[in-house]
């Protein structure tokens, strides 16, 4: 069955678009190497927040070469906090690597105070998550060295 004209344009709009950001991942050595999707430009802010004015407690945060990984884990993360009324994120074009994140609070709390609060502790959590992983993969490690070496005595 032949594709329709609409349908076989927005493929070749996809191809171009992947091709697009394969080309910025790898210009070469004579380019500097520069992965534009995913570092920060010299000077770039990693982070900014904009006081949103069109409801109350309510705060944007604009994160720079973020995609929905990021802007999923906190979103749902911040939905969780007591203090949260909403919370939820988007991605404007998928060649502009901006994630926007909104919060809207209670007013106990303000944007600010819990997007730190929730970042703080998916890094803790992230943290013993890391812990845990190094140690169950030493503990691997060592339990298949030992069957090596009783394989190689001949038990």
């Amino acid at each position: 069955m032949p594709f329709s004209q609409a349908s076989q344009a927005r493929r070749i709009s996809e191809r171009h678009t992947i091709s697009s950001q394969l080309f910025i991942l790898h210009q070469g050595p004579e380019n500097g190497w520069r992965f534009e999707l995913f570092l920060l430009g010299e000077g770039e802010k990693k982070i900014e927040e904009k006081v949103f004015s069109g409801m109350s407690n309510t705060s944007d945060f604009v994160l720079m070469k973020e995609d929905h990984t990021l802007g999923n884990l906190l979103s749902e993360h911040l939905k969780m906090h007591p203090n949260v009324y909403m919370a939820g994120y988007k991605i404007a074009h998928p060649n502009v690597p901006e994630l926007f994140i909104r919060v809207q609070t209670d007013g106990t709390i303000t944007p600010r105070d819990v997007f730190t609060s929730v970042c703080e502790k998916l890094i803790n959590q992230l943290e013993m998550l890391h812990q845990e992983f190094t140690r169950e993969w030493e503990l691997r490690r060592i339990t298949n060295t030992g069957e090596q070496g009783n394989m190689q005595n001949g038990h």
